[in-house]
């Protein structure tokens, strides 16, 4: 991993699009700081896109849309994006998966929570569960105190048996059935939203993470950054950020917008 003050000015020149994860990337300590959201707003005041790309619910991401300073967001690792108009006032959604195989899959992951919960002490679905649609979110240090790894190993393992996909970020083990991902469903909105297609994709798009969910988005993105806390994770990473700020979580996330837009010429937050 390179430190951020290594890409240079002018690979921040040509970016148009930023992608970044939410929780302890956008957050810090659970909250969304101000300054963090400053930062979200002047990238959009200079017309450079945002698209969040997260693990957190439908029910999340239909407010985020509506109303942070975003283009469109990634939700449910990959099970969908949605897009707001604020001209006609419609949620323009995408699925991942039509609506027979969310209904059979729900199904399934209930199944899988009610084993997990069953077999695994202190094991319990994330708070924000309810407002799901794809997803089985299993808290792992948000609301609960943190799992130790051999336990968030299994849950990892019975998902995995029960033919799940299962990823795990700072604070949940999200699993899933269906071949979507973070990744599947960012270059889907990328071109479908924005015309930026796989010939343009690495010079006009970046990526900031800092969990093992986001590996692949890492790996893919030719541009994807670490903030510092990133290195907490190593442990469950199996491919690592191309650079790395010097900053934690939301701090991290405002360094990377500093440098993008005094590249582009704007002041700095």
């Amino acid at each position: 991993m390179k430190e951020l003050a290594s890409m240079s000015t002018e690979a921040f020149r040509g970016i148009k699009v930023v992608l970044t994860d939410i929780d302890d990337t956008l957050t810090t300590d659970g909250r969304l700081t101000s300054e963090a959201y400053s930062a979200l707003e002047a990238l959009k005041n200079a017309k450079i896109k945002v698209i969040p790309v997260t693990g957190r619910s439908a029910g999340w991401c239909d407010h985020i849309a509506r109303m942070w300073p975003v283009d469109a967001i990634v939700g449910e690792n990959g099970a969908f994006y949605f897009r707001y108009d604020n001209t006609t006032k419609i949620m323009n959604k995408r699925f991942s998966q039509d609506k027979t195989e969310r209904v059979q899959d729900t199904k399934r992951l209930l199944a899988l929570r009610e084993k997990l919960e069953t077999e695994i002490p202190g094991c319990r679905a994330a708070s924000d569960q309810d407002y799901r649609i794809a997803d089985l979110a299993i808290d792992v240090a948000e609301d609960v105190t943190p799992l130790p790894s051999k336990d968030i190993r299994s849950i990892v393992a019975h998902a995995e048996e029960a033919g799940a996909t299962a990823k795990v970020s700072s604070i949940h083990v999200n699993c899933w059935f269906g071949n979507h991902s973070k990744l599947s469903s960012s270059v889907q909105a990328l071109e479908e939203c924005f015309g930026i297609d796989e010939t343009n994709i690495q010079q006009q798009s970046l990526f900031v993470g800092d969990s093992p969910n986001d590996a692949q988005m890492f790996h893919y993105f030719d541009y994807s950054i670490g903030v510092a806390n990133v290195l907490n994770t190593l442990e469950f990473l199996t491919d690592k950020p191309k650079y790395i700020c010097k900053n934690s979580a939301g701090n991290g996330f405002v360094e990377v917008a500093n440098r993008l837009l005094s590249a582009h010429k704007i002041t700095n937050l």
